[in-house]
């Protein structure tokens, strides 16, 4: 961060929370970098969140604990906090403010960008079609992610939500193409921050990594920066070098609550279950910066992470997330009972731009069918279940029993794997055909005659 001034001032009114009131500005402008000055010489980082006339509502990075009105200097940089882009975030360990925390020098890069960034303009984005795949064989066959997307995970205090992230941001490739993963952690505690440092090792030893750990220790403003950070890098790298990004961030729910914090603190007029009234586009800020520019060979591709309070999918966090983004990847507190990882839901999941990403040519030519085919057969089998519960097993018909043969297979023939197995989607194609074919052929209507040929070897007359 540049410490570069241009209008200083001492006036500070009141400190309120993480914010600092300065009065008897002229000239400083929404978004500034500010560089506050303590009695003591330690110096701290701001932005402008809002000009009033004379008066202008700073947020303070590091907080405001240990200030004093008096003897504390306010500079303006007369522009928004810009960080030094490129390669040299590969392999670095940062705080959410962007400073090393791997005991490594300040990261350096030939250029620099603004941390507030801009959406891509709909009229330069190119069309995602060409798959990122995860090693998840849930994600890649049911839920299939996509080069430009952006697919949330929704899930419940007590999942293994940040395991799925740190094995798919350690596991995620682009089929040989140049790829990066750039991991934002807000609110981690130390044990989960460790804990994503050590399952991403490797992949920040291959220089492929940018970790970005902001614990929830650490100045609540702080989590604010850290995802735009994490965007801006991720957008270097991507649209200027060209490679495939994957920006993963966790939790966004912690992020919320801190937009939240500052906003009651601004004294802002709180909407619906005290969030501002611009939860929303202050969302779609960041999700919109993913996506794939005519002309340009790189992508950036968001998967973030939120925890639904309660479980409630209905909360402001992931119902506006809901709207903003291509699907959900949801994950069952009734699946993990079960002791199943990952707990996925398939039937509350869904990637919108999954047809876009599968088929020939991309993954695999029965990609597509087996999906579909696969997710109605859950669903029926869904339905089966609830009918043995009212009328007892012994009543259901031997195609039934098939359906519910083939929920028990998909559990632990499919779903199931480890938190470090790196599974192809070869692999777990083979799985999703090996529990279809539990079925009788006469249940698997949704699969061209073609592939049913190839993939059933001869038999005898089905029960119906």
């Amino acid at each position: 961060m540049s410490d570069t001034v241009s209008v200083e001032y001492t006036g500070v009114r009141e400190l309120r929370g993480p914010l600092v009131i300065v009065e008897g500005v002229s000239g400083v402008g929404w978004d500034e970098f500010a560089t506050i000055v303590l009695d003591s010489g330690e110096r701290r980082h701001g932005l402008v969140l809002e000009v009033n006339r004379d008066l202008a509502v700073v947020q303070v990075l590091e907080g405001t604990a240990g200030m004093d009105r008096t003897g504390t200097g306010i500079a303006f940089a007369g522009t928004p906090l810009r960080i030094p882009v490129g390669s040299g975030w590969l392999g670095r360990v940062c705080n959410g403010r962007g400073e090393p925390a791997d005991d490594g020098p300040p990261v350096l890069g030939g250029t620099d960008a603004p941390v507030g960034g801009v959406p891509i303009n709909p009229v330069r984005r190119e069309p995602p079609n060409e798959p990122v795949l995860t090693g998840v064989g849930a994600v890649d066959v049911l839920t299939t992610l996509v080069r430009g997307q952006k697919l949330p995970v929704f899930s419940v205090a007590g999942l293994p939500h940040l395991e799925l992230a740190v094995q798919i941001a350690a596991q995620a490739t682009c089929g040989g193409e140049p790829f990066a993963v750039v991991f934002a952690g807000m609110g981690l505690t130390h044990a989960d921050a460790a804990f994503v440092r050590d399952g991403l090792a490797a992949r920040s030893a291959a220089r492929e990594l940018a970790l970005l750990v902001n614990t929830a220790d650490d100045p609540v403003i702080e989590r604010l920066l850290t995802p735009r950070l994490a965007l801006t890098v991720a957008e270097h790298l991507a649209f200027t070098q060209g490679r495939h990004v994957l920006v993963v961030m966790t939790d966004m729910t912690a992020y919320s609550e801190a937009l939240r914090e500052v906003s009651a603190a601004r004294g802002e007029i709180p909407a619906r279950r005290a969030y501002p009234g611009y939860l929303y586009s202050d969302l779609a800020s960041l999700y919109e910066r993913c996506g794939r520019i005519k002309g340009r060979p790189g992508s950036v591709t968001v998967l973030p992470v939120l925890t639904m309070p309660a479980g409630d999918i209905t909360h402001p966090v992931p119902d506006l997330t809901g709207y903003i983004t291509e699907g959900q990847v949801v994950l069952s507190p009734d699946v993990h009972s079960t002791r199943t990882y990952p707990p996925v839901d398939p039937l509350a999941s869904l990637s919108r731009l999954m047809r876009k990403g599968a088929g020939p040519g991309r993954t695999r030519a029965d990609h597509p069918a087996v999906a579909a085919q696969l997710t109605a057969a859950l669903a029926r089998s869904r339905q089966v279940r609830e009918l043995a519960d009212l009328i007892g097993r012994p009543a259901l018909s031997p195609t039934d029993l098939r359906f519910l043969d083939l929920d028990d297979a998909f559990r632990h023939r499919f779903l199931t794997q480890g938190t470090d197995e790196n599974r192809s989607l070869d692999e777990a194609l083979g799985r999703a055909w090996e529990v279809l074919l539990t079925l009788p052929r006469s249940q698997l209507g949704m699969i061209p005659a073609d592939l049913l040929d190839a993939h059933t070897p001869p038999r005898g007359e089905e029960p119906t």
